[in-house]
C-alpha cells in the first residue's frame, strides 16, 4: 500500500486516475481503523473481516465525497470482475480460509479476501437495506471494541438488526470458495409479466465438468431484478437448486437479473431475453453497471464453452455508440482477452484486430484527442482509456501514430505541457510512439525517467518502454529492471510491459526471468511476497498453450518459489485455460473469414 505514488500527488499533473486511486488507498486505510484496529479478528482465517470490509469501505467513503465518480458502478466492473476472474479457478479458495501457520497468509492477501470479500459485504448491504446494515455495524463494533471477533459475530449483529437470517444466508458464500451460474431454463411471457424459471450450478473458467459432489454445491442466493420501470422492490432467496420468480412488465418490456450486480455470479439468460435487454442497452434505459455486465457474463459463458463465440462478437458490435465509461470498461477488458487468445492463431488474430480497430476508432470519433470543457472525472477516464486501446489496436493508424508523435515532441519540449499530452493519456502516448519508432524513440522515453519529478510519471515509462519493437531493446528493457536504478516495489513493471507488447515480447520475457531467477530471488529477498507473484506473473503469463503451462510448472518445481505456490498454481490453471479456449474458438466459425465480414 504505502507506495509513494499511491499517497503523493502534485494536482497539477497528476491524472484522473491516480486522483482516484489515491482517495480509494486513504479512504481504504482509514476503515481499518474500525476494521482491523477498534476490532481485530480472533485468527488469521477471517481476515476478510478486515480487507472485504476495508474494500467495500473504501468505495462508499469515496463515492459521498465524489458522487460524480460513480464509484458503485466502477466497482463492479473492478473489484467484482478481479473477483469473479479469480473464483472461477479451481486453485481458489473460500472467503473464510483455513490458515494453520501464520506466515500462510501472506498468499491469501488477494482478489478473494478484498474483492470478493468486498462484493460479499455490498451484497448484503442490498439485502438487508441501509437503515439494518448500518445499525447491525454499529452494534457490532461498539458490542466487540477494542477485542476480537469471528465471521459469526457479525452475522449476529446483523441478524439482530433485520431479523433476516443472516447466519444461514451468507455461510454458502464465504466458507466455501467458488460462486454460482444461474441459469434461465424456462420462459414465459405475458402482456404484464414474465415467469421466469432459474437453475444454478458451480460457475469453473474453463467449463470443467462437474462431479456428482460437485453438482450439489449450492448457494443462498437473493435474486433481484430491474425493468425499464427501475429496480424491482421484490425480492426472493434461492435456497435450492432451481426457482421460480415472476416480474412484473410494461408490454414488450425486458427484465435483467441481478440488477446492480449486487451478487457475486454470472446469469446466462436465454436469446429472447437478450433481443429485448437490447432494447434497453440502446435507449440506455439499463444502468451502465448492468450493460457491462451482460458483455463480461457473455465473455465469461463463451470461455467456459456455454454459449457460442459468434455470439458474443455479435453483442460486441451491437454496443457501436456506447459512450459510459462503466461499459468500455467491460469492453476493453473482453478486447484485450479476446486480443491475447487469438494472437495464438494468425487467421483469427488479424480479422479480431481489423473489428476492434473499428470498434475503437469509433469511440476516437466520438471521444476524441482534446480535452471538453464539460468533462467529468469519467469523460477523462474515458479518453484516457480509449488512447490506451488505441495504443493497444490502432498505434500503426497513419493519423493515430501521427497525433501521438506531435503530442510527443510538444510535451519534449515542455514537461510542464499538460495540454498537448495529460498525465491520463501519457503511457499510452509512450506505448504509440515506442511502437512505431526505433533506438531514437527508446531512448527519448527512457531519458524521461530522470527528468521525471515524481514517482508516478516515472511510472508512464516503466509500464510502456517494453513495447518497442526492437528485441534487443526489449532485452535492454529486462536488463534496466534489475540494474537496481528502479524501486524495487516497481521493478517488475518494465517486465510486464515486455510480457503484455507481442508474442515476441512474452517468449523474450519468460527466458530472461529463467535466466536471471537466482538474482530476482536475490533481490527480492524477504520482502512480501506480492513481489515474486508480481514478477511470476509479469514474466510467466500471457500463454495459451498446455504446451507452456507444463514447461512453465516443471521450471518451478525445479525452482521451488514456495510462498509463491497458489499464485503459481492460478497462473498455471488460467493458461490451460486459455488454451482451450483458443481451441473452443478454433473450432468456431471466427476461424473463417466470412463470418468476420457480415460484423
Amino acid at each position: 500500500t504505502y507506495r509513494e505514488v499511491d499517497l503523493l500527488i502534485d494536482p497539477t499533473k497528476a491524472s484522473s486516475n491516480q486522483k482516484q486511486r489515491v482517495c480509494t488507498v486513504v479512504t481504504h486505510e482509514l476503515a481499518h481503523q474500525w476494521f482491523g484496529n477498534l476490532v481485530t479478528m480472533t485468527w488469521w482465517d477471517d481476515l476478510w473481516l478486515n480487507e472485504g470490509f476495508a474494500s467495500w469501505a473504501e468505495n462508499w467513503a469515496a463515492d459521498v465525497l465524489y458522487p460524480q465518480w460513480s464509484m458503485w458502478d466502477q466497482f463492479t466492473t473492478g473489484h467484482l470482475s478481479a473477483a469473479l476472474r479469480l473464483d472461477a479457478l479451481k486453485s481458489s479458495h473460500p472467503i473464510q480460509v483455513p490458515i494453520h501457520h501464520a506466515e500462510e497468509v501472506e498468499e491469501v492477501f488477494d482478489a478473494i479476501s478484498y474483492c470478493k470479500g468486498g462484493s460479499v459485504v455490498k451484497m448484503i448491504r442490498a439485502v438487508l437495506g441501509m437503515k439494518a446494515f448500518q445499525k447491525g455495524l454499529g452494534n457490532y463494533m461498539k458490542k466487540h471494541a477494542y477485542g476480537n471477533t469471528e465471521t459469526f459475530d457479525l452475522w449476529k449483529a446483523w441478524e439482530d438488526s433485520s431479523g433476516l437470517p443472516v447466519q444461514e444466508m451468507m455461510a454458502s458464500w464465504t466458507e466455501q470458495m467458488g460462486f454460482p451460474l444461474v441459469t434461465v431454463t424456462d420462459e414465459k411471457w405475458e402482456s404484464d409479466k414474465v415467469t421466469l424459471t432459474l437453475a444454478q450450478e458451480w460457475f469453473l473458467s474453463d467449463g470443467s465438468p462437474l462431479s456428482a459432489e460437485d453438482m450439489e454445491k449450492k448457494w443462498c442466493i437473493p435474486i433481484l431484478t430491474c425493468t425499464e420501470e427501475g429496480t424491482q422492490q421484490d425480492m426472493i432467496f434461492m435456497r435450492e437448486k432451481t426457482a421460480t420468480v415472476t416480474v412484473p412488465l410494461s408490454k414488450g418490456g425486458w427484465v435483467k437479473l441481478n440488477a446492480g450486480q449486487d451478487v457475486p455470479m454470472r446469469v446466462k439468460v436465454t436469446s429472447t431475453m437478450i433481443d429485448r435487454l437490447s432494447l434497453g442497452i440502446q435507449s440506455k434505459n439499463l444502468p451502465p453497471a448492468d450493460r457491462a455486465a451482460l458483455l463480461s457474463d457473455a465473455y465469461a459463458l463463451v470461455k467456459a464453452g456455454k454459449m457460442q463465440p459468434e455470439g458474443l462478437i455479435k453483442l460486441l458490435s451491437s454496443y457501436k455508440n456506447e459512450d459510459s465509461y462503466i461499459v468500455w470498461e467491460s469492453i476493453s477488458a473482453i478486447l484485450g482477452g479476446l486480443d491475447a487468445v487469438m494472437s495464438d492463431d494468425p487467421v483469427m488474430s488479424k480479422n479480431f484486430s481489423a473489428l476492434a480497430k473499428k470498434i475503437v476508432l469509433g469511440l476516437l470519433g466520438q471521444v476524441g484527442w482534446e480535452a471538453k470543457s464539460d468533462d467529468g472525472h469519467l469523460d477523462v477516464l474515458l479518453r484516457g482509456m480509449m488512447i490506451g486501446l488505441l495504443s493497444s489496436f490502432c498505434y500503426d493508424d497513419e493519423s493515430v501514430a501521427a497525433e501521438a508523435l506531435k503530442r510527443f515532441h510538444a510535451f519534449q519540449a515542455d514537461h510542464s505541457d499538460m495540454k498537448s499530452l495529460p498525465s491520463d493519456m501519457r503511457s499510452s502516448v509512450f506505448k504509440i510512439v515506442l511502437k512505431n519508432g526505433g533506438t531514437k524513440e527508446f531512448e527519448d522515453v527512457k531519458a524521461y525517467f530522470d527528468q521525471a519529478s515524481d514517482n508516478a510519471e516515472r511510472k508512464h515509462v516503466l509500464g510502456s518502454l517494453g513495447h518497442t519493437p526492437v528485441p534487443k531493446l526489449k532485452n535492454a528493457t529486462l536488463e534496466w529492471a534489475i540494474s537496481g536504478e528502479i524501486k524495487l516495489q516497481d521493478f517488475f513493471y518494465p517486465m510486464g510491459a515486455v510480457r503484455s507488447s507481442s508474442n515476441e515480447g512474452r517468449s523474450i520475457a519468460w527466458a530472461f526471468m529463467q535466466k536471471n531467477f537466482n538474482a530476482i530471488k536475490t533481490m527480492i529477498g524477504n520482502a512480501n511476497s506480492s513481489l515474486m507473484d508480481a514478477v511470476i506473473v509479469s514474466c510467466a503469463g500471457g500463454f495459451c498453450s498446455n504446451e507452456k503451462a507444463d514447461e512453465i510448472e516443471a521450471f518451478f518445481k525445479a525452482n521451488p518459489v514456495p510462498r509463491s505456490s497458489r499464485k503459481i498454481q492460478q497462473t498455471l490453471e488460467n493458461m490451460r485455460s486459455n488454451a482451450k479456449f483458443l481451441a473452443l474458438l478454433q473450432e468456431s466459425d471466427l476461424k473463417s473469414d466470412e463470418f468476420w465480414s457480415t460484423v
